[in-house]
């Protein structure tokens, strides 16, 4: 497991499967350190990559951008990637720009982990 002050990574959940834990805010100052992070798990292509964002309370484009950002890199190494356990905030966002339609999101971190 590794982790910083904002993002938790672990990879001992369920093989294959990577979850990544961001806490706090992703706005313009947090999401490059969530776009390393994902970048650092793609580089090991897992099976699954599991992007919890129950400790996340506000999400701006540019956490927006680096979730898309990371789905695309995803589908091109097969990975699966599904979001899980966000709050009516920030589901909110991904319904305005229409991006739960694109991405898998579902409700709970188990429920990710068997998607």
């Amino acid at each position: 497991m590794a982790s910083d002050e904002n993002i938790a990574v672990l990879d001992d959940l369920a093989e294959g499967v990577v979850v990544v834990r961001p806490t706090g805010d992703v706005d313009m100052s947090r999401s490059p350190d969530l776009r390393m992070a994902l970048r650092a798990v793609h580089e090991g292509r897992p099976m699954k990559l599991v992007v919890d964002l129950e400790q996340v309370g506000y999400m701006d484009s540019s956490g927006l951008a680096t979730l898309v950002e990371s789905m695309r890199t995803a589908k091109g190494n097969k990975t699966s990637m599904v979001l899980c356990a966000m709050n009516d905030k920030v589901r909110a966002i991904f319904e305005i720009a229409r991006l739960h339609q694109f991405f898998t999101i579902v409700d709970s971190l188990e429920d990710a982990i068997s998607a």
